[in-house]
Order: structure tokens, then sequence, then C-alpha cells
């Protein structure tokens, strides 16, 4: 090399020691943010985008990820799959994050994490529930709540020993998620004696529910169990109580878990009474105290998904940072083998990306368009 060089390359460094400026600060460190950001369901897109945002903020005051600070990047896959390759494919390619938080819908979530995997990229999604998300085998997939076999078991025990079902109608939205979901309650539903008296399935982006309440009004069904998102499960509990079906009780799951349903059920009163499953409120958890207050300051309270975003980037953080490492494949192997202090608690993962501990429990939305969590059943 020329002396030329050399005598710029001291002058560089002699110049950052008179500023005060480390020599060796590398670039931002980039971390996706993969989810539903337009569309029908772009409320959770929305809570992902809040919660991780307020805790990138947070850790980038405590000295971000091995020195660096986290600049996130926003992946709108509109809960479409193939447009969840393309997002997981620039997120990789083009804007080279080191690990993403997403994606939402499962359907999304599956074939997006299979670019994160081949490009050694860490995973975990706040709100994907299908087994199969970490039932392939994946490396670094990890998510931050439970699975549709352990949703749809409390769904399933809470129709049979609180809501007292004899008469089951089990609805999906014929995606990943729904059917998923209402699958392993109708399964759970048949172990306890129960077989669902309908099994059906309606299509995401319908409105006229009309011959499907003809279907349910004719088993004679005195609870409906809705696997899907909110777009659906609004109008179709609206217009199982314009069909008069008033003493008919609804439960559906955590897609549901928006302040969004009242608007897409049309009103309030349609929603009063409505179940629905959910991890348990990590709002009032001790832990979660200080962040909820200085977003509720702030004028927005963090529903559904904004503290399971929120956590999946303490985690992200955590764990590159407890492997010294920005490789996912490190990060992804300390993880496996260490606990996570979180806003929503200690977390611990198994060998699969999945949560030792899920804790779901029923939610109930009340006459003010508001749901709370109902105490636990024994």
């Amino acid at each position: 090399m020329s002396q030329t060089f050399y005598k710029k390359g001291f002058l560089a460094l002699a110049v950052a020691a008179a500023l005060g400026v480390s020599t060796f600060v590398q670039a931002d460190v980039k971390i996706g943010v993969a989810g539903p950001m337009t569309g029908a369901n772009a409320s959770f897109g929305e809570q992902y985008m809040k919660g991780a945002q307020a805790a990138a903020d947070s850790i980038n005051k405590a000295g971000g990820i091995n020195g660096e600070k986290i600049v996130l990047v926003a992946g709108d896959d509109a809960c479409e799959p193939k447009q969840a390759v393309a997002v997981a494919n620039r997120l990789a390619d083009q804007d080279k994050v080191i690990g993403v938080v997403g994606h939402f819908c499962s359907s999304n979530t599956i074939p997006a994490s299979e670019v994160y995997d081949e490009a050694g990229i860490i995973a975990i999604t706040p709100g994907s529930t299908n087994p199969q998300v970490t039932e392939r085998g994946l490396g670094a997939m990890f998510r931050m709540c439970g699975r549709d076999d352990q949703q749809g078991i409390v769904a399933g025990d809470y129709i049979v020993d609180v809501l007292k079902g004899k008469k089951v109608a089990v609805i999906n939205d014929k995606d990943t998620y729904g059917k998923g979901l209402a699958d392993a309650t109708a399964a759970q539903l048949t172990k306890r004696g129960v077989k669902p008296v309908l099994e059906e399935g309606l299509t995401r982006g319908e409105k006229d529910f009309s011959a499907l309440v003809t279907k349910i009004r004719s088993t004679g069904a005195d609870v409906v169990y809705f696997g899907g998102l909110h777009p659906e499960a609004g109008p179709l509990v609206r217009q199982i109580r314009e069909a008069g079906l008033k003493d008919v009780k609804f439960m559906s799951d955590d897609g549901i878990v928006t302040d969004e349903l009242v608007a897409t059920a049309g009103g309030k009163q349609y929603v009063d009474g409505v179940y629905m499953t959910f991890g348990a409120d990590p709002r009032l958890l001790p832990d979660s105290k200080a962040v909820v207050d200085e977003f509720r300051k702030a004028g927005y309270e963090p529903e559904g998904y904004t503290l399971y975003a929120y956590a999946s980037v303490q985690t992200l953080a955590a764990a590159f940072n407890g492997a010294k490492s920005n490789k996912g494949e490190d990060a992804s192997k300390w993880l496996k083998a260490h606990p996570v202090q979180t806003v929503m608690g200690k977390k611990e993962w198994d060998g699969k990306g999945d949560l030792k501990i899920s804790d779901y429990v029923v939610y109930q939305w009340d006459k003010d368009g508001k749901y709370h969590q109902l105490e636990k059943q024994k």
C-alpha cells in the first residue's frame, strides 16, 4: 500500500481521537418488523410497530446490541403469503437485517421463515400460533406466544366446563391459523365428549354469512366457535345476533384481540358477551407497569400484541448481547440455553423455539366494547 494511504489512515485516527469518537464504531444493526401494516388486519401491524419501536428506543439508551444502535425496518406483508416471502427476501438481501420480529399470520410466518433460515437470520413471532411454525426443524425460529394445540385445549375445556356447550358449531376462515385453531378446539371438544354439530369454513374477505347462519340455526347450536381474525369474526357475530340467535354464545381466539372488532361487528352491542382466548394480559404484570405507563402517557393503549412485540425485541437484543455476536446462529444457541427477563416476565424456550410455559386464559367483551380477562377456571 502507498505511503499516502497510511498517512490518510493515521490522520483519520488522529481526528477521531481528538473528537472522542471510537474508531471501532460499526454501522447500526437492523431488525425487521414484519406483519400486516396495511389491509384488513393492519391494527395488528400497528401493535407490532408500536411495541417494537418502544423496545428499540429503550434498548438503544442502554447501549443497543453489542454497542450498536438498533434500527427497525418495517415489512408489510398484508397477511398475504406471497407478499410475506417477498418481504422476507427484501429484509434478508437488501436491508441486511440480523433478526426479525414477525410475522403475524401463521400462513405468512411459515414460508417467510424458510427465507430467514436459509439466510441465517434469527426470527421470533409475537403472534403466529400454528404448530408448524416451530415443528419443521428450523434452528432459529422462535415465538413469544403459545401454540394452537395449547390454545385449542383451553377453548374446548372452557366451552364444556363453563359455557356448558352441548351443541357446538365450529367455524374457521380456511387459513392456516384459523383452521388450525378450529381443528384443535374441535379435537378437544370431541375428547371431552362434545362432538361438534357443524364444522364449516368461510372465506376471508366475505361479509355476507347468511347461508352459514342458516346452517348454524338448523343445528340448534348453543355455542359457536370461530377460528380466525376480527374482519370476519365481527360480521359473523353481528349476523348471528341479527338472525335472532341472541342466546347462542360466541367464542373466538387471539385473532380478535383488537378494538377493531367493535368496528367490524358494527357496534358495541354486537360484541357484548363475546369470549376469546389469549395469553394472560401482560399489562397486568409488575414487569410491564413502567412501560405500560409510558405508552398511556403518550396516549396509546398497549393492547393485544404490543407488549409481545416489545418483549420480542428485548429477546433478540438479549440473545445477541449474550452471545456477544450479531450472527443468528450464535444468538439462537444462546437463547435456547438461557432465560430472558422481558416486559412480560421471564421467558424460556425449548429446542424447537417454543415457550416452555404457555399461559392462555379466557377473556370476555363487555357492553362498552372493551375486553377483560376472566378469572382462571380451576
